[in-house]
C-alpha cells in the first residue's frame, strides 16, 4: 500500500448510485474525494455526515472542460443517463490527462468507446466504461463459470431490483429510451430485432420468489457475443417487482410500437412520480442472475446459473462495486490499463465476493 493520496472527482455524487459510491470511497484514507454535481445544497447535505476532508464542487457534465479536471487523478461519472449521452467528460479527462471511469449502460456509448483508445494510450490515460453490474460483474461471473468449458451455447442475464429500491430520474430515462422500440439481440444463432420491454416472462429465485422479466437494450448483447461467442443466444432482461409497474410499462410500450408516440422518455418525470407513490409497496429485496449452458471440459452438456439475492436495500450497492474496486485499487498503487475499453475482465470474482460479504449479499451457483 502506498502513502500517496489519489484525488478523485465523483460526478453525480448525490444520485442513487453516486451517493453509494461516495459512502464507500469516503472511508478510504488514501483517497481525497470531491463530490460533484449540479446542486450544491444536495452535495453539502451528502458530505455533512462524511469525514471532514470530503470536498464538494458544482459541475455541469454537459459543459465540463479540461480545466475542471486538471487537479484530479481520476474522475468517476455516475450521472448519466448514458443512452443518449455525449462524451464531453471523456474528452475533458483526456485533455487533462485524468483517468476516467463510468457506470454507463448505454449501448452505443460503450460500443463506440474504442475510438478513444489510441489517444488514451498516447495520453497515458485509462478510459473504462461500464464499471457496474454489466459488464463488470456479469463478465466476472461468466469467466468464473466457463473457465474450462469447451463451448458456450446460451447466455442469459437478468437484474430485478426490489420495489423499495431508490430510483432516480436518469435511471428512468435510461429505461424509457428503448421501451417499445426495436432492439438488436442475438437469438437462435442470428441477430434479430425484438421490441424493448418485450419477451415478458417470469423468473423464479430461491428466497424472493418470482419476478417479471422483459428484454432490455444494453451493451451486454454485443459484448457477450464478442467476448464469449455463444452458438445460440446472448440475452439481457430486467424486471420490476410490482406487476402494476412492470405490466403497466409493457402496456405503455405499445404506444411506441404502434408509432402513436416516438418515445416514452418525455414522460420520465411523470412515471418517476408514479413510481415514487408506489414505493411503500413491495419489498427491499433485489436479485440478479446469470445463466449459461454449453459443453464443459469433459465434453458433457452443462447448465449453470449464478444467483445473487440482496435485502435491506443493499441491492442498489451492486452497480457501484466495480467503480469502487477500481478506485480503491488505483489509490493503493495498482496501475490502470491504458486505453479505452469496456469494463470487461478487469475485476475478478474474488474481489466482488469480498464486497458482497461486507453487504451481507448472498450468492450461489446452481448446476
Amino acid at each position: 500500500m502506498t502513502d500517496e493520496y489519489k484525488r478523485i472527482l465523483l460526478i453525480g455524487a448525490s444520485g442513487v448510485f453516486g451517493s453509494r459510491i461516495s459512502q464507500q470511497l469516503s472511508e478510504e484514507h488514501n483517497i481525497i474525494l470531491t463530490l460533484a454535481g449540479r446542486s450544491l445544497d444536495k452535495l453539502e447535505a451528502l458530505a455533512h455526515n462524511m469525514p471532514a476532508n470530503i470536498k464538494v464542487m458544482t459541475i455541469d457534465r454537459d459543459n465540463i472542460v479540461a480545466a475542471d479536471l486538471k487537479s484530479f487523478d481520476m474522475v468517476i461519472d455516475a450521472a448519466g443517463p448514458f443512452q443518449s449521452s455525449h462524451t464531453m467528460v471523456i474528452e475533458a479527462a483526456l485533455a487533462a490527462e485524468c483517468h476516467y471511469v463510468d457506470l454507463s449502460d448505454g449501448r452505443e456509448f460503450i460500443n463506440n468507446i474504442s475510438r478513444f483508445d489510441i489517444i488514451a494510450k498516447e495520453s497515458g490515460v485509462a478510459i473504462i466504461c461500464g464499471a457496474s453490474s454489466i459488464p463488470a460483474l456479469s463478465h466476472a461471473v461468466i469467466d468464473d463459470i466457463v473457465a474450462d468449458w469447451q463451448r458456450i451455447d446460451n447466455i442469459k442475464i437478468g437484474i430485478y431490483p426490489g420495489n423499495k429500491a431508490p430510483r432516480g430520474l436518469s435511471v428512468v430515462e435510461a429505461i424509457l429510451t428503448y421501451v417499445g422500440t426495436p432492439i438488436r439481440v442475438f437469438r437462435n444463432g442470428t441477430w434479430q430485432n425484438i421490441y424493448g420491454w418485450g419477451k415478458t416472462h417470469r423468473v423464479e429465485f430461491p428466497h424472493i420468489g418470482k419476478r417479471w422479466a422483459s428484454a432490455c437494450n444494453t451493451p451486454e448483447q454485443d459484448l457477450l457475443v464478442m467476448r464469449y461467442k455463444p452458438n445460440n443466444s446472448a440475452e439481457f432482461f430486467a424486471g420490476m417487482e410490482l406487476s402494476i409497474m412492470h405490466l403497466g410499462l409493457l402496456s405503455l410500450s405499445y404506444f411506441v410500437r404502434w408509432k402513436w408516440i416516438s418515445s416514452l422518455r418525455p414522460y420520465a418525470r411523470l412515471l418517476l412520480w408514479m413510481a415514487i407513490k408506489l414505493l411503500p409497496f413491495g419489498s427491499d429485496k433485489g436479485a440478479m442472475d446469470v445463466y449459461v449452458d454449453g459443453i464443459d471440459g469433459k465434453s458433457q452438456p452443462i447448465t449453470s446459473r449464478w444467483i445473487l439475492e440482496a435485502d435491506a436495500n443493499h441491492g442498489p450497492f451492486v452497480p457501484t462495486l466495480a467503480a469502487v474496486i477500481i478506485a480503491r485499487n488505483f489509490a493503493q498503487g495498482e496501475s490502470l490499463p491504458l486505453g479505452a475499453r469496456p469494463c470487461s475482465g478487469l475485476i475478478k470474482m474474488e474481489e466482488f465476493m469480498v464486497e458482497f460479504a461486507k453487504l451481507k449479499i448472498v450468492t450461489q451457483y446452481v448446476e
